[in-house]
């Protein structure tokens, strides 16, 4: 499976979920680097998830974006399927 078809189906699974607001961020040059591939504020917190393959490895910029974001307080994590994000949200009490 291809990491855009992962996204989007992170993306519909999201969008059902009460309680959610989550967008796919978009890179390219007006984009900013590093940033995880979709950002999420479930029940008042805030999610960031970087979609790999299972084979996919993180750069190192993506690397420090996740630590900066977890230092902030934030969650931050890489997934490589909709069955990782649930394992993630249903951790942290956000979907049943």
């Amino acid at each position: 499976m291809l990491e855009k078809d992962i996204v989007a189906a992170i993306m519909r699974r999201l969008k059902v979920e009460p309680m959610c607001f989550a967008w796919k961020e978009h890179g390219g040059m007006y984009g900013t680097a590093g940033l995880p591939d979709i950002v999420c504020c479930l029940c008042g917190r805030f999610f960031a998830f970087e979609v790999k393959t299972t084979t996919g490895q993180l750069t190192k910029l993506q690397e420090h974006t996740i630590e900066r974001i977890q230092a902030a307080g934030g969650r931050a994590f890489v997934v490589r399927s909709v069955e990782d994000v649930d394992a993630i949200l249903w951790g942290y009490g956000g979907i049943e």
